[in-house]
């Protein structure tokens, strides 16, 4: 069977602009493509906690530092800042899952200055919980609280009542460990109050649109079934007037 001569044409330009683009451009366009590739493959070892074997749980842990190290390098030579941030937490999250807390928190801060350098403050507020978490675990809780601290005004003052639970939930747990029951007690009613009313917000918004949704599917039924009437009548008119 014969090619046309068209679509070898095509296929011949394809080529010739490929070998003729920058070797800049074509590196770029690797690490582009290699960094994702590679982060994928790490997210699907961070189901370890699902493994109750601990040798296979260990084997999980390991594969995901290793894709994520690669993510992390190709990331890096992209200059990709929120891909850095994800593979900095995937990190922080297997090393404090290993008790090797001083890698945890490392990681842990390069995603919090990333986050402070954009200006993002839910992810400020995120590092800042994954910080406090394992600043609790060494039993280094003055420097937790000042975290936590931290993170609730930043919380308070953006309005963030999802990561304003959060935070309170961390309060509790420091309270807690720290024997300060009644702070904890505190904290955790908190935590509980600001679920309530977030899930009473969703609801009513959630209520709100499918009311609105109704009374669009109504008008729409109403006009359509005056649009048919109109037509009839005029279809009528026409025929008895012939």
């Amino acid at each position: 069977m014969k090619i046309p001569v068209t679509i070898v044409a095509i296929f011949l330009l394809g080529i010739s602009k490929l070998f003729a683009a920058p070797l800049d451009t074509l590196s770029i366009t690797g690490k582009l493509l290699k960094a994702p590739i590679y982060s994928q493959i790490a997210n699907g070892y961070m189901h370890y906690d699902t493994i109750t074997d601990e040798d296979k749980k260990l084997a999980y842990q390991t594969k995901a530092i290793k894709y994520t190290m690669l993510a992390l390098h190709y990331f890096s030579r992209a200059k990709d800042s929120i891909g850095l941030r994800g593979c900095f937490n995937n990190l922080s999250r297997v090393y404090r899952s290993q008790k090797e807390y001083s890698q945890a928190k490392w990681f842990a801060l390069q995603s919090n200055a990333i986050s402070r350098a954009k200006g993002d403050v839910s992810g400020i507020i995120s590092s800042l919980l994954d910080i406090a978490s394992i600043k609790m675990d060494i039993k280094d809780y003055p420097l937790a609280l000042s975290d936590l601290n931290e993170a609730l005004k930043l919380s308070t003052k953006n309005h963030l009542n999802r990561a304003e639970s959060a935070v309170q939930l961390r309060f509790a747990i420091l309270y807690n460990l720290t024997d300060n029951y009644d702070k904890g007690d505190v904290a955790l009613k908190r935590h509980d109050f600001i679920n309530d009313s977030i899930r009473k917000h969703d609801e009513a918004v959630l209520a709100a649109r499918i009311k609105a949704e109704e009374a669009f599917e109504n008008k729409k039924k109403f006009y359509t079934a005056n649009n048919e009437k109109l037509y009839n009548n005029l279809y009528f008119k026409r025929i008895a007037s012939l």
